[in-house]
């Protein structure tokens, strides 16, 4: 599975590195050492998650089981909920469509990942200014909108964003309360609202993943790599993501391709010995239709996955 690596300099050059290289140096066994380099967060860092679906309607049914597959995720990781926001339109569980009332299942046999999801933000307050609020630390933005909870992360925290939805060339999209035409969160919104977070020094390290078409477009020769971002989109700027398992008793998706890969990554293996570089090498391996891509520093990629999903283990972990 071809795999693409790219960014910015600060300059404006391209940076391209290859797969096989960044792995060269993690291909060893890992050490304690290792591990309480990796799973120790900087002195008082602390892991803060947003989660968003941007789509609406019973046939976008995916997007937000994605995003409640990620909250189960980060949640039996050790995240806790004040630290965790969620944006998803919800109107699919309790959907007239929905032939299993009040559930949500992300994968063939899987569990119902909709129990327990806290829902900060719903309806018409799932939107693009809402999504830069609650990612820049807005709170005032946000009064009367939802929970009104957002990223309170610090310079010492590290940060993940899991987006999941429909997308174009230089865009992702946000649902409507009409259900016909999305509003738009286009690239340089997101790098504006990058530079203000690096630029007040709310994280130290920050990663995306992007579950969309073309969502390669809204990283490609625009993301620095000097801010300390990282980001993994499920495919390049030119093409597609696919929809994966559909279940005839729903009539419709349960999953997407890029997303349920990474997700079941994250339920089976040891997310404190697995580097993000590994988890993506593996992710693209199996996601067939799509070349997952990467984009900004790329050093981040070295750390484990736990750094930014939280972890089950001590810190450190025990001899």
């Amino acid at each position: 599975k071809k795999m693409h690596w790219g960014g910015i300099e600060k300059g404006g050059g391209l940076a391209l590195v290859c797969f096989a290289v960044l792995l060269a140096g993690s291909a060893a066994i890992p050490t304690r050492p290792f591990f309480e380099a990796a799973l120790a967060p900087p002195a008082g860092g602390q892991v803060w998650v947003l989660l968003v679906a941007g789509s609406s309607g019973y046939m976008n049914y995916r997007h937000q089981a994605d995003v409640c597959h990620a909250y189960q995720v980060v949640h039996e990781h050790g995240v806790p909920d004040d630290r965790i926001v969620t944006m998803l339109f919800d109107d699919v569980a309790r959907s007239v469509f929905n032939p299993v009332k009040g559930k949500l299942f992300n994968e063939p046999g899987g569990r119902d990942v909709y129990s327990g999801v806290p829902k900060d933000y719903v309806g018409k307050s799932v939107n693009p200014k809402n999504f830069i609020a609650v990612l820049t630390g807005n709170k005032e933005g946000l009064i009367g909108r939802g929970s009104g909870r957002v990223i309170e992360s610090g310079p010492n925290d590290k940060v993940f964003v899991y987006f999941a939805d429909h997308g174009a060339p230089g865009f992702v999209a946000f649902p409507t309360k009409y259900h016909i035409v999305p509003t738009q969160l286009n690239a340089m919104t997101l790098m504006r609202a990058f530079d203000k977070m690096h630029d007040e020094k709310r994280y130290s390290e920050l990663l995306m993943y992007v579950e969309a078409c073309e969502s390669g477009s809204m990283f490609n020769n625009v993301l620095k790599n000097n801010i300390s971002v990282f980001a993994v989109s499920a495919a390049t700027p030119f093409e597609s993501s696919w929809a994966c398992y559909y279940n005839t008793t729903l009539g419709t998706y349960q999953g997407d391709c890029f997303s349920n890969h990474w997700l079941r990554n994250a339920d089976t293996v040891t997310i404190e010995e697995e580097s993000i570089a590994k988890q993506i090498e593996v992710v693209a391996s199996q996601t067939a239709n799509s070349t997952v891509c990467s984009y900004g520093d790329l050093s981040i990629s070295k750390q484990t996955v736990s750094t930014f999903l939280g972890s089950k283990m001590p810190y450190p972990p025990a001899p």
